[in-house]
């Protein structure tokens, strides 16, 4: 039986740039699937009373510059050498993923998301701005101003708000979190634990 990993996933995180294309590489080379579930992590901060870390770790140098020093490791490890810290972090990203719901449910996901997180992080830009939003999605090559309008829909915000209370009550607090059946990970080094698992037997 083919194994599942879900992404708890919102492109504000740069954690969650990160992990993207290493985990989908995994989840390939594994013969296994990647169900990204659109989430809003200011929305999960808030319910379980978790902080980002540049708040969490303020005033706490030594974890601050282990941070840093894991941060440049994973970049090195991947090869993302395309990563830019976005100046306007953090980023209201509540368009972004009632956007990325209507591009799931619309079957855009895949190119909305490499769309996002290219805006984000590799080209960075203040995309809580809805024309900023509009022209990324635009030269990406999808109808920006049809997913403003679609953002505006009851059952995209509906499916929004419920993936996130879901997430909190499966035991998510931050992004990147996955999950593989029951079993929980967080953070971009929990691949090799992920990898794990794919390999043992269903």
């Amino acid at each position: 039986m083919t194994k599942t990993v879900d992404f708890i996933f919102d492109c504000a995180s740069p954690n969650a740039y990160l992990v993207y294309r290493p985990l989908r590489e995994l989840v390939l080379r594994k013969g296994a699937e990647l169900n990204i579930i659109p989430c809003l992590l200011g929305g999960i901060f808030k319910a379980t009373n978790n902080q980002p870390p540049m708040v969490s770790n303020a005033g706490i140098e030594n974890k601050s510059a282990y941070e840093r020093l894991e941060f440049v490791r994973f970049i090195k490890a991947h090869g993302l050498s395309k990563f830019q810290f976005n100046e306007h972090f953090p980023v209201n990203t509540l368009l972004a993923m009632r956007g990325a719901v209507h591009a799931k449910q619309t079957g855009e996901l895949e190119p909305y998301i490499e769309c996002m997180l290219h805006h984000m992080w590799e080209q960075p830009k203040k995309l809580d701005e809805k024309d900023i939003y509009v022209a990324a999605l635009d030269e990406c090559g999808l109808n920006g101003n049809a997913y403003v309008v679609a953002s505006q829909r009851d059952m995209v915000k509906a499916e929004l708000i419920n993936n996130t209370a879901t997430a909190v009550k499966r035991g998510a607090f931050g992004v990147p979190t996955f999950f593989v059946g029951d079993e929980m990970f967080f953070g971009k080094e929990r691949l090799g634990q992920i990898e794990a698992l794919l390999e043992q037997p269903s």
